[in-house]
């Protein structure tokens, strides 16, 4: 599912327009990135927690050279599903 499949599945579940379903979303996506900057992570009861974490320098190698090169540390996000989202996708 894209972006826009989900702000039309939004706006017909909310019953709101699809503009309001996007700005909604968009919303969402921003507090959501706000939140993964200050190093918070974001829990949503039963539906999982996303959290940001460190990926550490690490050495690499290119594929066609087979030259070693580094890769730099960066910050990533970890997705951990609740409980009820793995119940509602085991049953």
């Amino acid at each position: 599912m894209n972006k826009a499949n989900l702000v039309s599945k939004l706006a017909a579940k909310m019953h709101i327009t699809q503009c309001q379903s996007r700005e909604f979303l968009n919303s969402f996506q921003d507090v959501l990135t706000e939140a993964m900057k200050q190093d918070s992570p974001v829990m949503l009861q039963g539906f999982g927690t996303f959290a940001p974490w460190v990926q550490k320098e690490r050495s690499g190698r290119n594929p066609r050279t087979g030259i070693s090169c580094a890769i730099p540390a960066r910050t990533s996000v970890k997705f951990k599903p609740g409980k009820f989202l793995l119940k509602e996708l085991n049953t």
